[in-house]
């Protein structure tokens, strides 16, 4: 006897799997996440939700249904966009690494990305020798860094680097307001704000996040808690014309081409 599907109309989100990917791990993240399991679909095929949490022979993604989405989104340091940088980047000189600091110290930081998203930030700076905790409180995106971490311990390059970097449960900013100050080195903040480029066509990673995360409508009051519990800096990554949160001024600023990181220091870094 055939059984109908579900009614979908009030998800904006399911999970589903090819024909290779795991289904045990399908039915943990339906139990997990409170959300409809497809089994196996083709994601063009699907109508009734707009965003797929998609199982296959690499892993989990996020996938935009119908005809004509982009290719999936997935937490990827092995390979890739990541891979390249971690075998060709620009070591202590990229703009991140400015930013935190790592020109100017040789100490092993431990910073907190309190906003984690897919870990690429997080990654270059274990990559440099920081101990970095993870915080991403949205529960779709801490799946998939769980993933893309647990590839990447996998690997004899990565694995190493993945030894450095811890994903934590919750959010950061209840974390923040309960930690005392000095609990970490520097906190690093990369958080969500509308989008106000209506002509320009977004990334993939973006328009994907955009129906799952939606806006840090609380940037200010993580910046406050943030500047309460790091020993050193806070610095918060912003697209390079943007404002600054609202809150006290930066102390300076690192400038690329598209990005900017205002830095709010609060003592020198050690030499050593």
């Amino acid at each position: 006897m055939a059984t109908s599907r579900p009614d979908l109309s009030s998800f904006s989100l399911a999970i589903a799997r090819s024909p290779l990917g795991d289904h045990t791990r399908g039915g943990e993240l339906c139990e997990r996440l409170g959300v409809p399991y497809l089994g196996v679909v083709r994601p063009r095929d699907v109508a009734d939700v707009p965003v797929l949490l998609f199982l296959d022979e690499q892993g989990l993604c996020l996938q935009l249904t119908g005809k004509g989405a982009p290719g999936p989104v997935r937490v990827e340091f092995v390979s890739g966009k990541m891979g390249y940088r971690r075998e060709h980047g620009g070591g202590a000189g990229q703009l991140v690494a400015r930013a935190v600091g790592l020109q100017k110290t040789k100490a092993r930081l431990h910073v907190l990305d309190a906003t984690a998203g897919l870990g690429q930030d997080a990654f270059v700076l274990a990559s440099l020798g920081c101990e970095v905790t993870l915080f991403e409180r949205n529960p779709v995106i801490h799946a998939l860094l769980e993933d893309g971490l647990a590839r990447a311990a996998l690997n004899v390059e990565c694995a190493p680097i993945v030894a450095r970097m811890t994903l934590a449960a919750g959010s950061s900013i209840d974390w923040l307001r309960q930690a005392d100050g000095g609990s970490v080195d520097v906190v690093y903040l990369d958080p969500m704000f509308p989008h106000r480029d209506k002509s320009a066509r977004v990334k993939k990673e973006m328009e994907v996040f955009r129906q799952i995360v939606g806006d840090d409508e609380d940037a200010s009051e993580l910046l406050e808690a943030a500047m309460k519990v790091a020993t050193y800096r806070v610095v918060v990554k912003r697209p390079r014309k943007a404002p600054a949160i609202d809150g006290p001024e930066p102390s300076t600023r690192v400038e690329g081409k598209s990005s900017r990181y205002d830095i709010y220091a609060i003592k020198a870094l050690p030499a050593a």
